[in-house]
């Protein structure tokens, strides 16, 4: 249970979490826009959960210094980092028979990452880098769609 002085209000908590769904949710669904496998649902759990597992390590890491303990939330967050890349790496395949070998879904894979990402920096409430992230993440998805459009991008093995 956490102290009283170190407790982390359900408005805070809701915002947090929140957000990281709504980031998550976004990258998804351009991912779904596009019929890959990972798309809304993958992209906001990923997000929420990443989003859940920093803020519970900044509450407890709050809890732990409240009672003269020395603690570092980076770990939890250094893990979930090194977590999330088995997750994104299982979406990466090399096309059988292809004589060429491609290599698929990379582009799915760095948005699982992108939102995991967008999970640890909602629950640290860091909500002015999660805005700017994500302005970023979409913009590299979907201009880079338009440009492949006109004929200024070139087509991706995972497209």
């Amino acid at each position: 249970m956490l102290l009283d002085a170190t407790a982390i209000s359900l408005t805070d908590i809701l915002l947090r979490l929140g957000a990281a769904t709504a980031g998550g949710l976004l990258l998804g669904l351009e991912r779904e826009r596009k019929g890959k496998d990972a798309g809304i649902r993958t992209h906001a759990l990923v997000s929420l959960s990443s989003a859940v597992i920093t803020t519970s390590a900044l509450s407890l890491y709050s809890e732990v210094q409240a009672r003269g303990g020395d603690a570092d939330p980076l770990r939890v967050i250094q893990g979930l980092a090194q977590a999330i890349g088995f997750i994104a790496a299982g979406t990466i395949f090399v096309a059988g028979g292809d004589p060429a070998r491609r290599v698929r879904n990379l582009t799915t894979a760095a948005s699982i990452w992108l939102a995991a990402s967008t999970g640890i920096v909602a629950g640290a409430a860091q909500f002015t880098l999660l805005a700017a992230a994500m302005g970023f993440g979409l913009a590299i998805l979907v201009l880079v769609t338009a440009l492949k459009r006109v004929g200024l991008a070139r087509e991706e093995a995972d497209e």
